[in-house]
């Protein structure tokens, strides 16, 4: 198994169970004491988790990802109401970016009756599209089996010849000083591209995602319109002095 594939799976295990110890992840990984050791070490050195007598447990995981399938069960009817919110923020003829993620992968069903011409950089999402006979265009390059996401330097440069009225984009966290992140540099890049790209940007994020921060920074927090279910009574008044909030009750 290779050194960042295994580092991976340790922070993937942390983000189940809080707590690992060194013995279980020995035999888990397939890895000596040692090995172990050395991961546990370097990843506390990143900042990942914070090391414990026999192990460790979970700091706030910064390079951490959740994958596709794991992310589509979470908050879902949140999701799904912030979803029908940013649609109803497309007009006719409008062209419209929308992001790899699970909050974005809700609104399509909610573009079925619009005229809009989309373009996207996930696998899931054209499919999607192409289900509804939406005029598609997706980003080439590699795909993220994780995530669906195509990244790479063959999708930057397609991406720089597009320009877009709305781009709607997935962002793991938010934070009033350090603006928007995502964990992944190659993703935090197209992201980037698409919103200087666009009229108007808008970040769809569920309330967990306020006040939390991801290891690559995507752009700040004046760059987009926040589209979510509700903003944290405590945070909203700080948030609202520096960029637009659109919030949607849970029907």
């Amino acid at each position: 198994m290779l050194t960042e594939e295994r580092r991976q799976k340790i922070l993937h295990l942390l983000e189940q169970n809080k707590i690992v110890k060194s013995q279980d992840l020995v035999t888990l990984l397939n890895a000596s004491e040692s090995t172990i050791r050395r991961d546990l070490q370097e990843l506390e050195n990143d900042g990942l988790l914070e090391r414990i007598h026999g192990g460790a447990k979970k700091g706030q995981l910064l390079g951490f990802e959740q994958n596709m399938s794991e992310k589509t069960l979470k908050n879902v009817q949140e999701k799904q109401t912030i979803a029908r919110l940013a649609a109803q923020l497309i007009n006719d003829d409008d062209v419209i970016y929308l992001d790899a993620g699970s909050t974005t992968l809700e609104m399509i069903p909610y573009l079925q009756e619009k005229k809009v011409t989309v373009v996207t950089n996930s696998v899931k999402h054209a499919a999607s599209l192409v289900d509804l006979q939406l005029p598609t265009i997706i980003l080439g390059g590699q795909v993220k089996l994780s995530t669906n996401a195509v990244l790479g330097n063959s999708t930057i440069s397609q991406l720089k010849n597009f320009y877009f009225n709305k781009v709607f984009m997935g962002m793991n966290g938010v934070d009033l000083n350090r603006g928007f992140t995502t964990p992944d540099p190659e993703e935090a890049a197209v992201k980037r591209l698409a919103m200087a790209n666009a009229e108007e940007s808008f970040v769809l994020i569920d309330h967990s995602k306020f006040n939390k921060l991801s290891f690559t920074s995507v752009a700040p927090l004046e760059a987009a319109t926040i589209v979510t279910e509700r903003c944290p009574l405590e945070f909203v008044a700080d948030y609202r002095e520096r960029t637009t909030i659109k919030e949607a009750a849970i029907q």
